[in-house]
């Protein structure tokens, strides 16, 4: 039976068997939003294929053991396309993965997708020379099979490219929501921001360890450093604030449909203050169960140098 979504309250995901791995085909005509849908799975964790040839279904399924939930993309472009074959392809990954397989379609009305393709500009890829309006009127009719079988239905017509990925993230997030990854970056402010950071925060008020002769060669991974820097009255008060910060922001940056959240520590060098808030930090947001990944920019710039002298 199909399950129709537009804007929906939350639905419960039906439940799944313990230890299977989820494997979704999504599907619909073009223009509604199926790369979309795609992206916002991937980015819920799932291992993604678009327009993987369905004669190659059988390689995929010698391959390695699925480790994480499925995602195929697939649209009337794949090079052999044929509406009765897509139709039983759910049955045929379920037999092939012994899991069992679902089809996620994305639908839109006729004037919401000639409206997208005018925006774009972009020919449909059933009437490349033609009007629009003649692509979409074959595509509906190759799909309606596969429309009709399908387990989730999304209508994208009056769905934001945002309001789709939340729709998606509705029926597959994993047990506890979207995950959210932070990563977490060292770096010094005479070399610059680094790219792409959400936060930076400034730490060059601490006691620098480069004054200290003894220090001046070590990182902020050595221990006698970190001594070093919890030795500064502003310290601990520091890192509690800057940590309670983080955990407020997290749940609200997954909520309104980030996957990603990048933190920057800048110090003047980079190679001790920043370093070790880096560290400090990435232990107490893993200890409250947050997917951490950390980088010492300026200390890989060292080990690269280093690495290269030598050869």
């Amino acid at each position: 039976m199909t399950r129709a979504l537009a804007p929906l309250p939350s639905p419960q995901c039906p439940a799944r068997p313990e230890g299977s791995r989820r494997i979704v085909l999504v599907t619909g005509p073009s223009g509604a939003g199926r790369s979309t849908a795609v992206r916002a799975l991937e980015d819920l964790g799932f291992e993604v294929i678009d327009n993987l040839p369905l004669s190659l279904l059988p390689r995929l399924a010698k391959g390695p053991p699925l480790e994480k939930p499925l995602a195929l993309g697939l649209d009337v472009r794949n090079r052999d396309f044929k509406a009765e074959k897509l139709a039983g392809t759910p049955q045929r990954l379920a037999e092939m993965f012994g899991e069992p397989a679902e089809i996620l379609f994305l639908d839109a009305s006729d004037v919401v997708l000639l409206r997208r393709f005018s925006e774009t500009r972009r020919p449909h890829p059933l009437s490349p020379d033609g009007a629009p309006a003649t692509g979409i009127g074959i595509e509906r009719a190759l799909l309606a099979p596969i429309r009709a079988r399908a387990d989730v239905l999304i209508d994208t017509s009056d769905l934001s490219p945002h309001d789709l990925r939340a729709a998606v993230e509705r029926w597959f997030a994993p047990p506890g929501g979207r995950p959210l990854s932070v990563s977490l970056e060292s770096f010094s402010y005479k070399r610059g921001l680094p790219a792409g950071l959400d936060i930076a925060m400034d730490c060059r008020f601490l006691r620098n360890p480069h004054w200290d002769e003894r220090l001046r060669p070590l990182d902020g991974r050595d221990p006698e450093v970190a001594a070093y820097v919890e030795a500064d009255p502003r310290f601990e008060p520091f890192l509690s604030r800057l940590r309670d910060l983080v955990l407020l922001l997290l749940p609200a940056y997954r909520e309104e449909g980030k996957s990603h959240l990048a933190i920057g520590l800048g110090c003047t060098g980079g190679q001790h203050r920043s370093v070790m808030l880096v560290e400090r930090l990435s232990q107490a947001l893993a200890e409250e169960g947050w997917r951490v990944s950390k980088r010492h920019r300026e200390l890989e710039r060292r080990a690269d140098a280093a690495g290269a002298a030598r050869g």
